[in-house]
């Protein structure tokens, strides 16, 4: 580690910092290293409707302690997901397999990255049924950070840890959020076949956003051809994706995304507001009202997704259990 402040003996380790793993991968913390060119943080507090509630709670502390036992890594912490405490109290967590460092540095994400040469914890499939099982969950989110060091990009690991999830728990339905596998059609075809009920990969901004956002070797397009793919490798299986707004985007640009998404046959959108993870990320370009999102989710309903959640706390896997409701996962009830 390249920093001596420590905590009672406990190294600290700040965003950016490079720094090992516990498993000896060497990872920048949170994703993206500090830029002499990175935006300021704003001055002026966040509006009031963005405001969560610190995590707490009994239901909280049993997630909490079933995922460190179980040494699960979950999108909640490691993204810094502001709606870990009402999840987590409500019994639910979106676990993240294939590890917790990601080869990819999108310049929106916290995730650690890094580059793992291989690694994986074999228990992994048996640890995450084992979880959720324990957790007692009817609906699962799984998703994974990305793995360009793995000539099949994590496919059959993934694979088998949804799997391993439906052996535990018969009946369940998992939500697969996954990495985008480069494009590979037979590998997104390993995890759809997987026994899955919904496939999701996420588009995250519009075309034009697409390179300063997201990491070079992901694509606007790539993502919506894997998204094409999977429904039509299987027609049975709703297919999902995800849009920040906030980022620089223009209206006509979200109906244009919504109509690419449509044409590809994804079933289900999501859009949330982007918030800035740290100082070194993406600076926020505008706060998004709750009713401009009401109003995108009745453009994407006219247009004919099966359900559009909106509203500024919303992520890709936000109540993702309620989604068939049509109600806007009770934000609109």
């Amino acid at each position: 580690m390249d920093s001596d402040k420590g905590f009672r003996g406990i190294p600290i380790v700040t965003s950016g910092q490079k720094y090992r793993t516990t498993s000896g991968i060497a990872a920048i913390k949170n994703g993206v290293k500090p830029r002499r060119d990175a935006e300021p943080v704003a001055r002026g507090g966040k509006p009031t409707w963005l405001r969560a509630k610190m995590p707490a709670g009994k239901g909280y502390a049993s997630v909490r302690d079933i995922v460190k036992r179980h040494r699960l890594s979950t999108v909640c912490e490691e993204s810094m997901c502001p709606n870990i405490g009402e999840c987590w109290n409500a019994g639910t967590a979106t676990i993240m397999v294939l590890g917790s460092v990601c080869t990819r540095a999108c310049r929106f994400c916290a995730v650690d990255t890094g580059n793992p040469k291989g690694w994986l914890d074999p228990e992994e499939p048996a640890n995450a049924g084992r979880a959720v099982r324990l957790m007692g969950l009817a609906y699962v989110v799984i998703t994974s950070v990305d793995r360009d060091d793995l000539p099949d990009g994590g496919a059959r690991h993934y694979a088998a840890c949804v799997r391993e999830i439906k052996r535990q728990s018969p009946g369940i339905a998992v939500e697969a959020l996954t990495p985008d596998f480069r494009g590979n059609p037979t590998h997104v075809e390993t995890v759809v076949d997987s026994g899955l009920d919904v496939f999701a990969q996420n588009v995250e901004t519009v075309k034009r956003l697409t390179r300063p956002v997201r990491d070079p070797r992901a694509g606007y397009e790539q993502t919506i051809e894997v998204l094409r793919h999977a429904k039509a490798h299987r027609r049975d299986v709703l297919t999902k994706t995800s849009l920040m707004l906030g980022l620089g985007e223009r209206d006509n640009e979200i109906m244009q995304t919504m109509d690419d998404l449509r044409d590809a046959g994804v079933d289900i959108l999501t859009l949330g507001q982007y918030l800035r993870p740290t100082p070194n990320h993406l600076a926020v370009d505008r706060y998004v009202s709750p009713d401009d999102f009401e109003l995108y989710r009745r453009e994407g309903l006219d247009k004919g997704f099966l359900e559009v959640v909106a509203g500024p706390m919303v992520r890709s896997s936000y109540r993702a259990e309620q989604v068939l409701q049509r109600n806007n996962v009770g934000l609109s009830a």
